[in-house]
C-alpha cells in the first residue's frame, strides 16, 4: 500500500491497519528508523505493581478493553504469521 507524507510531515494509518491492530486517536505508537525501513508499532501499555490481597499483581496505567476469546485468537493469529 502506497501513501503519501503530507507537508507537515504526517502520515496517516489506513482505517483498515488501524482497525486491525486496535489502535485508536490518542493511542501511543513507537517508531523508529532500523537499516533504512521505518517501523512502527504499537506502544506498549505501561504497567504498574499493586499489591491486592497480600499479592502483587500488574495494573495497567490506562483502561484496556475487555480480553474476548475473539482478541485471543486473532492476537494468536497475528503473532503466528
Amino acid at each position: 500500500m502506497q501513501i503519501t507524507i503530507d507537508a507537515a510531515g504526517r502520515v496517516v494509518i489506513p482505517k483498515a491497519m488501524r482497525d486491525a491492530l486496535g489502535l485508536s486517536g490518542g493511542r501511543p505508537i513507537e517508531i523508529r528508523e532500523r537499516e533504512g525501513v521505518i517501523e512502527i508499532e504499537p506502544a506498549a501499555t505501561q504497567m504498574r505493581l499493586e499489591k491486592r490481597k497480600g499479592r502483587l499483581v500488574s495494573v495497567p496505567d490506562r483502561e484496556l478493553p475487555p480480553l474476548t476469546d475473539d482478541l485471543v485468537r486473532a492476537t494468536l493469529e497475528r503473532v503466528r504469521r
